[in-house]
């Protein structure tokens, strides 16, 4: 898997969003809790356009709350969620078994905390041959720098760093694309 390119298609692409639930994010700085939200909104709408699968996990519920409900509401019927406990994605009941039957090899990755859940979950989908693509300024942590040094991190191990914008128009290829003009208009 890890010899395609690393240009992202539509084809090829699962969306997974990490815990991105009311009480974690209360606690990010409020500038990169917004963009984590605002760029993961225009990631699923897109997702939606396009018919990537999107998965989302919630990190103990009971304790961190659901995902929130602006993110929530833009989700289609065919998105899937998945409690846990583990701070790895790939450790949730059933996970593995989701991203499998999806025949997608590229992941992309939004959420939060980059430097616990989506460093572990970016780690393991490596070790299990995934094209894992980190968006920047779609992932956050309390602390900058633990977002900065785990970035690194998995940049050194085969992760792609990206942003949110890339990732639309690596989906799209052509400025042709049927749904171009929609998708433009959430970068805006």
């Amino acid at each position: 898997m890890s010899e395609q390119s690393t240009l992202l298609s539509a084809e090829n692409s699962l969306l997974l969003l990490i815990d991105i639930q009311t009480k974690l994010t209360q606690v990010m700085p409020e500038s990169a809790a917004e963009d984590m939200q605002e760029n993961s909104h225009r990631l699923i709408e897109s997702a939606n356009l396009l018919d990537i699968p999107v998965v989302v996990t919630e990190q103990y519920p009971k304790g961190l709350g659901a995902t929130l409900e602006t993110l929530k509401a833009t989700l289609n019927n065919k998105a899937i969620c998945f409690e846990k406990t583990s701070f790895s994605c790939c450790a949730a009941n059933d996970f593995q078994v989701a991203l499998q039957k999806s025949a997608r090899t590229q992941i992309i990755i939004a959420g939060q905390e980059t430097h616990v859940c989506i460093l572990q979950t970016a780690l393991q989908l490596l070790t299990l041959g995934y094209q894992v693509h980190i968006l920047e300024d779609a992932v956050c942590s309390r602390k900058a720098e633990h977002k900065f040094y785990a970035l690194q991190r998995m940049q050194q191990q085969g992760a792609i760093i990206s942003n949110f914008e890339s990732v639309l128009f690596e989906w799209l290829q052509d400025s042709k694309h049927p749904h171009f003009s929609r998708i433009s208009q959430l970068l805006r």
